[in-house]
């Protein structure tokens, strides 16, 4: 377990930064389930620098970096208002993407994550926090249950041409 994890707003000089542990925390994620074909084509769009500079330059939508000792090793996006992907409530907060790189899982990163965002969303005055997490993601799925996320439906999310099923989850606050 690290004590001495800090989180930081990216900034749009940060993008290329950005851009590289997306990429890498999402190939180390997801390589082994998907073809090289429909995982280079979700690369390609959902991590292009103008994505990801469109994406930092909406005031609704937030990234932060997870750092350890001046390292990067992962980063979380959340989203309010019109910016969720989905529910477009206003007392929700979506955390869209929480992403660690692999030899710093199981430390408790995530937990402190959860909670720097279920501050957020307390300050901000939001009833719930959701998140759609892979069905097959079954270890992600246990993380986000133990901390009492609960599912409340599903939506597809495409990976290149293969549309896969997330389920959508809810923690009340």
């Amino acid at each position: 377990m690290y004590s001495n994890v800090k989180f930081s707003i990216v900034s749009q000089n940060q993008v290329p930064q950005l851009q590289k542990v997306s990429k890498n925390t999402f190939i180390e994620a997801f390589a082994k389930d998907n073809t090289r074909e429909n995982l280079d084509a979700y690369l390609a769009s959902a991590f292009s620098l103008t994505s990801l500079i469109s994406e930092i330059n909406n005031p609704n939508t937030r990234f932060y970096f997870i750092e350890i000792e001046a390292q990067i090793v992962g980063y979380y996006k959340i989203n309010i208002g019109e910016s969720q992907t989905e529910i477009k409530a206003d007392d929700g907060l979506e955390l869209e993407r929480i992403y660690i790189m692999a030899d710093h899982q199981g430390k408790k990163i995530g937990e402190k994550i959860i909670l720097a965002v279920r501050n957020i969303a307390q300050k901000e005055g939001k009833r719930y926090i959701w998140l759609g997490v892979w069905e097959r993601n079954k270890k992600a799925i246990k993380f986000y249950e133990r901390l009492g996320f609960i599912k409340f439906d599903t939506h597809i999310y495409p990976i290149g041409d293969d549309p896969q099923t997330d389920w959508m989850m809810k923690l009340k606050l």
